[in-house]
C-alpha cells in the first residue's frame, strides 16, 4: 500500500475510475428530489445506498439535499469532496467499500433552519426522509400527544415562523409549500412506533396549536404522505481506521466514511403521491405489513440489542461481540427473544422468524463491526419506552412475570442511573442520555436499589400503565439489588430462572 501521504484526497478527480453508486443522480442540486434531516452515519449507510442502487437500476431526479442536525464534522468534509464517501461493509465473508454518489447540497438545520423550510417549499423536492432520532419527534413520554411542555417545542409555539425543532420546521416549511399545491412525501427512518403516522399527527398538533389556516391542515391532510417505514442495518461508529480501510481499498483518503454490516432491511409503505425512486430495486421492501415488521425489529433486535449493551457495559464488555460470546449474556438474550417478545408479535406474511434470529446471532457475533457498548446503550429513555411497556404489559396481564424484560430494565438503571454508591464501570458511565440528569434526581433520596428503582419506575419513565404494576416495579427492584450486591451475571441467572419457569 502506497504511503499516506501519497494517496490522493477524495474528489471527484480521484475517484473518476471508481465505480460510484448512485452516479446517475443529476449533478444540479436544483433537480435533487430528496431532502434529508439527520446527516449522520445511519442514513448515509442505510437510506442513501438503498437510493443510490435504487438510481443504478432505473435513472431519475433523485439526488438528496442533506441536513446535519447541528455540527459540521459530517457537513464540510462531505462537500469538500462533492458528496461522495465510501460506504465500508464488513462481513465474515471480507471487508469491502464502496464509493456512494448521491448527495446534491448540505445543511445544518441548527445553523440555517429558514433553508430547511426553503426546501420544503420547493416543488422540485418530493420527498423528505428523516434520521433525528426518538426525541425528534417531540412526543410526550406520558400523553402520546406533542410535547407543548418541552421547551424547543414551547419556544417554536410562540414564534411559528421562525421554528428550530424537527416537527417546527416541517410545518413550517408544508405551511409555505401549501399554496403550491404541490404532492409531498414525509418518510420517517427513526426506530418510532408507526413513525409515519407519529410524524403525521406530532406535524398536525403542532399546526393547530399555532392556529394555522384550514387551507394548510387540508393540505397536510390531502396532499401529503406520511408513510409508515422499519429500517434495520448495524452501522457502529466511524473509527481512526476507517479512512485507512477505505484508502487501502479503493485508492484515496475519505474523510467521511461510515462502516457498515452487510445485512441491510428497509420496508415501508408505497404511498408517495409525488413519485419516489426505485426503492424496490435497490433492495427495500415495499408492503402493508410495516408495523408487523417493526415489532419484529422492536422486539426481536431492538430490544434484546438493549439488554446486550447493558449487561456488556456491567460487565466490562466494550463491544457487542465481546458481551455476547458471554455464554450468559447470549443465553438471556436469547431467552428474552423466544419466551418473553416472540410471543407478543402478529409476524408479517411469510417471514422466516428463525432466519432472522439465526442472522441476528452472526450480526451480534461479528466482532469487525466492533458494536460498542455504550454506543447501544446510550438513549435509552428514548429508546426503552418504544421496546419493554407493551411486552411486559402483554405477559403482566396474562399473569406471568417477565422477568427478562424486567432485568432489561433494570441493567439500565443500574448503568445510566446507578444507585448510591454503586459503581458500574467505564464502559457503562460512557453512556449518554438526555433525561440522565432529570432521572437522576427523581431516585436521589432513596437509600436502597428497590427504592431506587420504584421512584423512577413511579415517575413514568417508560409507561404509566407499567408504573401502575406493583409486581413489576418489585422485579426491577429486586434485580437491580442483586445487581449491585452480586453482579450482573447473577442477576441475569436469577431472571432467567423465573423466565424459563413462567414460559414452561
Amino acid at each position: 500500500m502506497p504511503s499516506s501521504g501519497s494517496i490522493p484526497a477524495l474528489d471527484r478527480t480521484s475517484a473518476s475510475g471508481l465505480p460510484r453508486l448512485g452516479a446517475s443522480a443529476p449533478r444540479d442540486p436544483a433537480r435533487a428530489g430528496i431532502i434529508h434531516l439527520g446527516l449522520g452515519a445511519f442514513h448515509r449507510a442505510h437510506a442513501a445506498v438503498h437510493t443510490a442502487r435504487a438510481l443504478a437500476a432505473e435513472e431519475g431526479d433523485w439526488g438528496i439535499i442533506g441536513f446535519a442536525n447541528r455540527s459540521r464534522s459530517v457537513v464540510d468534509p462531505m462537500a469538500a469532496q462533492d458528496g461522495l464517501y465510501g460506504v465500508l461493509e464488513l462481513a465474515d465473508t471480507g471487508t469491502r467499500a464502496d464509493l456512494v454518489d448521491v448527495h446534491r447540497g448540505f445543511g445544518v438545520m441548527a445553523q440555517e433552519p429558514q433553508a430547511v423550510v426553503r426546501e420544503i417549499a420547493t416543488a422540485a423536492r418530493r420527498i423528505l426522509t428523516l434520521t433525528v432520532s426518538e426525541g425528534g419527534y417531540a412526543v410526550s413520554p406520558r400523553t402520546g400527544h406533542l410535547d407543548v411542555d418541552s421547551a424547543p417545542i414551547r419556544a417554536d409555539l410562540s414564534d411559528p415562523r421562525n421554528p428550530r425543532s424537527v416537527i417546527g420546521l416541517l410545518a413550517r416549511g408544508l405551511t409555505e409549500r401549501a399554496p403550491s399545491g404541490e404532492p409531498f412525501t414525509v418518510l420517517p427512518c427513526d426506530n418510532v412506533s408507526a413513525a409515519g403516522q407519529t410524524a403525521r399527527s406530532m406535524v398536525t398538533e403542532f399546526l393547530e396549536h399555532s392556529g394555522a389556516a384550514e387551507d394548510v391542515l387540508s393540505y397536510v391532510r390531502e396532499q401529503v404522505a406520511f408513510p409508515d417505514a422499519m429500517v434495520d442495518r448495524i452501522v457502529p461508529a466511524t473509527t481512526p481506521g476507517t479512512t485507512d480501510q477505505v484508502a487501502e481499498l479503493l485508492g484515496v483518503r475519505d474523510g467521511a466514511p461510515v462502516r457498515a454490516e452487510k445485512f441491510s432491511m428497509w420496508v415501508m409503505e408505497d404511498h408517495f403521491p409525488a413519485g419516489r425512486p426505485a426503492w424496490d430495486l435497490g433492495g427495500a421492501i415495499m408492503s402493508d405489513e410495516v408495523g408487523k415488521y417493526e415489532q419484529v425489529k422492536l422486539r426481536i433486535l431492538n430490544g434484546p440489542h438493549s439488554l446486550i449493551a447493558y449487561l456488556g457495559a456491567l460487565d466490562g464488555r466494550a463491544t457487542i461481540p465481546a458481551s455476547f460470546e458471554q455464554d450468559w449474556i447470549a443465553d438471556a438474550t436469547l431467552a428474552l427473544i423466544r419466551g418473553e417478545n416472540l410471543p407478543t408479535i402478529d409476524l408479517p406474511s411469510a417471514f422466516d422468524v428463525e432466519e432472522y434470529i439465526e442472522d441476528l446471532t452472526h450480526r451480534w457475533h461479528n466482532h469487525d463491526l466492533g458494536h460498542r457498548t455504550r454506543q447501544v446503550g446510550s438513549d435509552g429513555s428514548m429508546r426503552l419506552p418504544q421496546r419493554i411497556p407493551t411486552p411486559a404489559l402483554f405477559h403482566l396481564e396474562q399473569g406471568r412475570m417477565p422477568a427478562l424484560l424486567a432485568l432489561t430494565v433494570a441493567a439500565w438503571f443500574a448503568c445510566v442511573v446507578p444507585p448510591r454508591g454503586f459503581e458500574p464501570g467505564e464502559q457503562a458511565r460512557a453512556m449518554s442520555d438526555p433525561d440522565q440528569s432529570r432521572l437522576a434526581g427523581i431516585a436521589a433520596r432513596a437509600t436502597t436499589p428497590a427504592e431506587h428503582a420504584r421512584a423512577l419506575l413511579e415517575s413514568g419513565c417508560l409507561s404509566e400503565p407499567l408504573a401502575e404494576r406493583d409486581d413489576f416495579v418489585v422485579a426491577v427492584g429486586e434485580l437491580l439489588t442483586t445487581i449491585v450486591t452480586s453482579g450482573p451475571r447473577a442477576a441475569a441467572a436469577d431472571a432467567l430462572a423465573v423466565s424459563v419457569k413462567e414460559n414452561r
